[in-house]
Parts: C-alpha cells; structure tokens; sequence
C-alpha cells in the first residue's frame, strides 16, 4: 500500500469521479484507475461500485476513508515537523476554537506568538467543540480550543485546563435595565437571542434555564457571535455571553453579571493523545498555557 495510491482513494471519494480526482490531483485519469485498481488487490476488496455516471464507496471503502485521511494527515504533519526544525523560522499551526473564543481569547495570544515566530503560518478554524473533537481526532488539527466538559468524551484526546470564565448577561442600554445582578429565573419570560445549533454557549444556557424548570424564549435565533452582539444591540433580546467577549464588545451594549453561583465555563486546550503535536505547536501551546498560567 503505498501514500500516492491513498491519495487517490480519498480524491476519488470525495469527489465521486475519477476525472475530476484525476484533474484535481493534475495526473492522467488512466494512471490513476490503475492504481486505485492495485490498491483494491493488496486489499483484496472493491473500494468503489462503478456503475455509469454513478461512483459509490463500498462497505470496505467506508471503512478504509476515514483511516486513508488520517495517515495522509500524519505524514504531512511528520513532513511540517521536520521542517520546523529550523528553530521555528517556518512551519505552520493548524488550531481550532470556538467562535467565543476566537473574538475573546485568541487576538493577545496569537499577536504574542506571531511576533515571537512570524514564520509560523497560523491557520484557525472557528467551530463549536463538537466539530473540533471531531477534526482533531481525523488528523486535520493540531490543537483545538474546546469548552469542557466535551460533548462526546473522547479517550483519544488529551485536555490541557487553561481557565474558568463568568458568563454574563449582555442587554441593549435602550432596553429596561435587568436587575443587578440577574439571576437565571429571572431569564423566564425574557426575549433572548440565542446562538446556533452547536454552540456551547447555547447548549450551556438553555440547560441552565431547563435546570430553573422553564424554557428559555428566543425572538432570534441562529447567529453567530458577531451576529448575536448586533442582535441584541438593537434591542431583540438579551443574551449570555462569556465576560471576556462582553469587555471586548466596546460601546452599545450594557454588561450584567449573573447572580451566585453564576454561570461559568471551562477552556481546555486539546490535541490527540496518540500523536505529539509539531514542534510549534507545541510552542503555541506554551504560549497559551502561559499566559493563563
């Protein structure tokens, strides 16, 4: 089994084709159908069903898809790691996190590790911590930013604890004042905004509400955080953001602290546990350990 004949399967499975794969990876469509043929016979199986105009994954190529992406993940990554071994002149950082935290959390960071190493090349993914467990696990990231505890615990991972953050509640100054400071029954009945489906702060705040025994009610729901922040400055609807974001919004919106115990949450830093990140990864990941240290 060889890395260019994976390469192929994956290209030819995502793309249901052989010549768009083909022109995607820029070799002859022959070459190619030879090959994925020499894969099928050390595997002693057929990847695909080739029916006219119809390509489809067998059960054995459904099986081998997710494994194919993760040893093409790894040996770019080995490939990245042994590049940077020019004392971090260059390399790339593949990090996820969650929307909350790319606006509260990542800008100082990241202005520190970029003036440390301006050769890294630093590539953010902005998701929840569903999506980012899942990329972290098929080999598409070196490092996520996650809210704990993980949606689906996964032993594969390890967690780095970076923080506990207040989540507070974020109103138009047009609108009548919330009580100082706001509990979370004092939420029923309240028009909120609400995030997306697989947001973590959605998932925390109604939780929190169905804990109080009501359902929260949404005038707007769906946004992401960007989105949220105007929704509610203009007066939709009140909403529970993290401190860190509501310090960082500026003018146009008044800040509510959530009565004891409060809401809070927890940021961990994640990578797989089977596999070391690269070498600025790692650095990234002593940079961030550090400076909530």
């Amino acid at each position: 089994m060889q890395f260019q004949q994976l390469r192929y399967f994956v290209a030819v499975a995502e793309s249901r084709h052989f010549t768009r794969a083909a022109e995607e990876l820029h070799v002859a469509q022959p070459s190619l159908s030879q090959q994925i043929r020499a894969l099928e016979r050390e595997l002693g199986a057929d990847l695909f069903t080739r029916a006219r105009g119809n390509i489809a994954l067998t059960d054995a190529g459904e099986a081998l898809l997710p494994l194919a992406r993760r040893i093409l993940a790894d040996t770019d990554t080995a490939r990245h790691e042994v590049q940077e071994l020019a004392q971090l002149r260059r390399g790339r950082v593949r990090l996820g996190a969650t929307p909350s935290l790319c606006t509260g959390l990542l800008p100082e960071v990241l202005r520190t590790f970029h003036d440390a190493h301006p050769g890294i090349h630093l590539l953010i993914e902005e998701s929840g911590s569903h999506d980012l467990v899942r990329e972290l696990a098929r080999g598409a990231l070196d490092l996520a930013l996650v809210v704990l505890p993980l949606p689906t615990p996964s032993p594969a991972l390890t967690t780095v604890e970076l923080l506990h953050e207040d989540l507070v509640v974020v109103s138009s100054p047009a609108a009548r004042a919330p009580r100082h400071p706001v509990r979370v029954t004092d939420l029923r009945d309240t028009p909120m905004v609400m995030f997306r489906h697989g947001y973590d702060l959605r998932e925390l705040t109604v939780a929190a509400c169905r804990n109080e025994g009501f359902e929260p009610t949404f005038t707007v729901e769906g946004g992401e955080m960007d989105a949220v922040l105007g929704f509610v400055r203009a007066g939709l609807g009140v909403a529970v953001v993290p401190r860190m974001v509501a310090e960082r919004t500026g003018t146009g919106l008044r800040v509510t602290p959530l009565a004891r115990p409060g809401l809070r949450r927890t940021i961990a830093l994640a990578h797989r546990s089977d596999v070391a990140p690269p070498r600025a990864a790692r650095e990234l990941q002593r940079v961030l350990v550090e400076a909530h240290a």
